[in-house]
């Protein structure tokens, strides 16, 4: 998937040049595919500060709303003063980072929270201004699912409609201003799941490859995670899913089982087919562990 798949399609719908690995050819209804996603478990964003609720495009509205207080107007603040990676209102001191990285010679670096801002990431002066009672940093330091409420609670239906999509892929725990070095793998990739399906009904159909999502996540999450393929799928979408959780193996509309078994006792087609079909491969071990 990642070394032959992904880059031969990538190469014809996303006009990458990617190297593709060694193969005869790939071949299919490929016309039908306008793009190809990899979806895997690297972390999102390349900035300390990234976040999940910049990567699904809610910051802004966000910090929109606050530069739009009375306070801000009287200030002469703008959404931009609420922004971590701005000079006008984030804590000259952290840069925005809420903490400050102790250089070590010859052990791991240490973190201090900072002690000018306290954490808080802003100036003091930003954190004045408030809605609803809450400032800034308050509402970073939010779960998903409180700011959901929050927001719905206060008239922000638009910014409660953004952070849904983290619900839906199980994320609901996580918080707003998370660094998105401190998420696993499993919720980097739900992330960046959670974004695609904050976009709505996208008029290219893409060809979405995920590799082992359900990693870590809870059974209950696991049928969160189903529910967000079927809405891709409604979408017009198309999705491959690299897996061994037997809940999602019996949710396929196909399957391609390989094996029998790992290492060099593996790599070979053992089934392709419905799994209605692979329940009754005697050759496959899969088949034994996803019931009638």
């Amino acid at each position: 998937m990642r070394d032959i798949l992904y880059p031969a399609l990538s190469r014809i719908c996303n006009d990458t040049a990617d190297k593709v690995g060694e193969c005869s050819e790939v071949c299919g209804d490929i016309d039908s595919i306008g793009a190809v996603e990899m979806v895997d478990q690297n972390p999102i964003g390349k900035s300390s500060r990234s976040n999940p609720v910049t990567y699904v495009k809610a910051y802004d509205d966000i910090r929109a709303l606050y530069g739009s207080q009375k306070l801000s107007k009287v200030r002469g603040f703008t959404a931009q003063h609420f922004s971590f990676n701005a000079d006008k209102g984030r804590c000259p001191v952290c840069k925005g980072d809420g903490e400050v990285v102790v250089q070590m010679q010859f052990m791991a670096d240490v973190h201090l929270t900072c002690e000018a801002c306290g954490g808080k990431r802003f100036k003091r002066e930003v954190l004045e201004v408030t809605f609803a009672g809450k400032s800034i940093s308050d509402v970073l330091d939010m779960t998903v699912d409180e700011a959901v409420e929050f927001f719905s609670a206060n008239g922000q239906e638009k910014i409660a409609e953004k952070l849904r999509p983290l619900q839906d892929v199980g994320l609901g725990y996580i918080h707003l201003g998370q660094p998105s070095s401190t998420l696993s793998g499993g919720e980097a990739q739900r992330v960046k799941l959670a974004s695609y399906l904050g976009k709505g009904r996208l008029t290219t159909r893409t060809l979405f490859i995920f590799d082992e999502p359900t990693t870590g996540l809870h059974f209950h999450d696991v049928k969160k995670l189903l529910a967000a393929f079927d809405t891709l799928i409604s979408m017009g979408h198309s999705i491959i899913v690299i897996e061994h959780n037997a809940d999602v193996v019996r949710c396929a509309d196909y399957v391609i089982d390989l094996g029998p078994e790992g290492g060099n006792k593996g790599g070979t087609v053992v089934f392709a087919g419905r799994v209605k079909d692979l329940k009754d491969c005697k050759e496959s071990y899969t088949a034994r562990y996803i019931g009638d």
